[in-house]
């Protein structure tokens, strides 16, 4: 919620300095404010995968974002499923399906990442169009804002049920949500989505699954994680590996 608030604010600021605003209809505000709820939901289960498990079982489970991506695509686009795309999903879903089957401790993690992993191929989805008629930042400011305002009343809600208080972030914590907010999130969305104006939202789930593998390799180093995983968790990681180096070959051999 506060890292949406945050983000919310930038986003506003820097919304007011476009110049030559195109207009937009309130059914497409609206449609990027949905696209903001999902966006939050997504966060949410991710953060909660990782509560359940760890860091890199977290970060595994967005690889399955490109088989859904492959499953989607069919709905949002005239394209019919690519072979070649879902064998390369299938690939990163056998990574998934190894440390699933032998790391038990972690299965209720994967599940809820797993859902996260879906709603992010969805998003994606809607992303893509909404990106052929409108600037990246206009987009980015009405899913931020919708995405806070949804989080705030959830937040209120189960404070009011469960008779808890909001927790308030510590001064190191706003450190981190600062670096979360501007660079993981305002700068590194605005490239997502203005990228998606070039390439498919398949390529871009795909090339996402590289967040894993570098975002895997600093937990390892920061919390020591290489000590809690075994053989079945490496055998799934290089067959994800695999499969994000097949797709970038793939996209870089084919014509402009």
């Amino acid at each position: 919620m506060y890292r949406m608030g945050i983000t919310s604010i930038v986003t506003m600021l820097m919304y007011t300095f476009i110049k030559n605003k195109i207009s937009i209809s309130s059914k497409t505000k609206w449609q990027m404010i949905g696209v903001g709820v999902l966006i939050s939901l997504h966060w949410v289960l991710f953060y909660t995968s990782i509560k359940l498990s760890n860091v890199s079982i977290g970060l595994i489970c967005l690889s399955s974002v490109a088989l859904f991506t492959v499953l989607l695509d069919p709905f949002f686009t005239k394209h019919k499923i690519q072979w070649q795309d879902l064998m390369i999903a299938l690939i990163s879903l056998l990574g998934i399906l190894l440390i699933f089957q032998f790391d038990i401790q972690y299965r209720k993690g994967i599940a809820v990442g797993l859902c996260s992993s879906f709603i992010a191929a969805l998003f994606t989805q809607f992303n893509k169009k909404l990106t052929e008629n409108n600037h990246p930042q206009t987009i980015q400011t009405f899913q931020m804002l919708g995405g806070f305002v949804f989080l705030v009343i959830t937040v209120m809600l189960v404070s009011w049920f469960t008779k808890s208080a909001i927790p308030l972030p510590t001064k190191m914590d706003w450190g981190w949500l600062m670096i979360l907010a501007l660079v993981c999130t305002v700068w590194s969305n605005y490239l997502m989505l203005s990228s998606l104006k070039n390439i498919s939202a398949f390529t871009m789930n795909v090339t996402l699954n590289l967040e894993p593998v570098y975002g895997i390799l600093i937990s390892f180093l920061v919390f020591q994680e290489h000590k809690l995983l075994g053989v079945s968790f490496y055998a799934g990681f290089f067959l994800i590996a695999m499969s994000v180096f097949i797709q970038m070959y793939r996209v870089i051999k084919t014509p402009k």
